[in-house]
């Protein structure tokens, strides 16, 4: 397979892994350190199997590492600077619906929230 097809088939399941919500609130959420699947549920407000189905996904493609401890198991980012990546998305959003004001200003408001310690 040429050099480019290999590379494009692979950014292409890299990008797709981003097109649900919920595993972009995930990578968002590790972001400031580990959680554990319970702590993901609570955040995201969805059922245990469906976070463990995306962190699933994120864990195929090597973007979030698992910690065990006991029966408990902690997720965090592989690559932490993915969430940086993700949070430069929102340049593009922006760009696009700039004469939207309720876009603009949730791009600002996330931009806040993510680009802020959290403790």
């Amino acid at each position: 397979m040429p050099a480019r097809d290999l590379v494009t088939k692979e950014l292409a399941s890299l990008l797709g892994v981003f097109s649900h919500p919920h595993r972009i609130r995930i990578v968002e959420e590790l972001r400031s350190g580990e959680h554990d699947v319970n702590a993901l549920q609570e955040l995201l407000q969805i059922s245990h199997s469906r976070v463990s189905q995306h962190l699933s996904q994120l864990r195929s493609h090597k973007l979030v590492s698992e910690r065990r401890e006991g029966r408990h198991h902690y997720y965090s980012l592989a690559k932490p600077e993915l969430a940086t990546w993700l949070l430069q998305g929102l340049n593009f959003i922006e760009a696009e619906m700039s004469n939207v004001d309720e876009i603009h200003n949730a791009c600002e408001e996330v931009r806040g929230l993510w680009t802020t310690e959290k403790k």
